[in-house]
């Protein structure tokens, strides 16, 4: 009888328990509420900041948002949990290791998430242009955080990862509004060249597509085995870029003969030794 007076609670005990109790309760509903309040604000205020900026894609900025606002309920969680007497040292440190065992399970996924970052954010191409990346050439489709996708030019989807569209060179032939189109055309030694330069300056100078600033070059810039080498080098549109390449290469063929001008070709002469 005496062990159970001792032991039972008194009124004024159990009023403090419950107090304690309740404020600790009370304490850890305004954390929760605060947080998840501060959590959405995050994410709201930082969708509408990236959204005004032009140099940022949308898919990054509403993961950067996204990844803000899961950040602000990680601390909040271990707010609740230090409310309730939890050590959350310890929990920091088990979370730390088992993020690193994570991040080295998905060493490979996370380089292509930060290679997507990174193409989103510095947008070294777009889609739509035409680009030469890890050893394809295409149009980009689709550029994820995980995936670029680009067609080639004979209709083939190719899903290249990332990390190593990023991590090689990257080459852009739609980034400037023009292109410099370089045509080397072979004539004979015994052809007249002041003429055969003149007939080339003439069909560049008809085709409207040709920019005359930059102006066109055409000059002499071999003397090789066979032929006068002349080489043409004449800006265009971006767009231009391969029909005036295909369209010139016809002109001019098609200009020489009509002035007597040859354009040679390797000969070869084979001799038959009798037995």
């Amino acid at each position: 009888m005496d062990f159970l007076q001792k032991n039972t609670p008194t009124m004024d005990e159990i009023i403090h328990y419950v107090t304690e109790f309740g404020v600790t309760i009370l304490s850890a509903v305004v954390v929760l509420i605060v947080g998840l309040w501060f959590a959405g604000v995050v994410e709201r205020r930082l969708k509408a900041l990236f959204a005004k900026s032009d140099k940022l894609d949308d898919t990054v900025g509403q993961f950067l948002a996204s990844l803000s606002k899961y950040t602000v309920i990680t601390f909040t969680g271990i707010a609740l949990l230090d409310q309730f007497g939890v050590q959350t040292t310890s929990l920091v440190a088990m979370l730390g290791a088992a993020g690193l065992a994570i991040g080295l399970a998905l060493q490979g996924t996370l380089s292509n998430l930060a290679a997507g970052v990174m193409l989103l954010v510095f947008r070294p191409f777009k889609v739509g242009q035409f680009v030469e990346v890890a050893g394809h050439a295409g149009v980009v489709k689709s550029i994820s955080l995980f995936m670029t996708k680009m067609d080639t030019g004979d209709n083939v989807r190719i899903s290249i990862p990332n990390s190593s569209v990023w991590g090689g060179s990257i080459k852009n032939f739609n980034h400037h509004d023009t292109r410099r189109l370089q045509i080397v055309y072979g004539i004979g030694y015994g052809d007249n060249i002041d003429k055969a330069m003149d007939v080339i300056k003439d069909i560049l100078a008809k085709d409207a597509r040709c920019m005359t600033d930059p102006a066109p070059v055409v000059a002499v810039t071999e003397l090789g085995d066979s032929s006068v080498n002349i080489m043409v080098r004449v800006w265009c549109a971006s767009g231009d870029f391969w029909q005036l390449n295909w369209d010139l290469l016809k002109g001019v063929k098609e200009a020489f003969d009509a002035n007597g001008i040859s354009i040679p070709f390797p000969c070869r002469t084979v001799y038959s030794v009798a037995d």
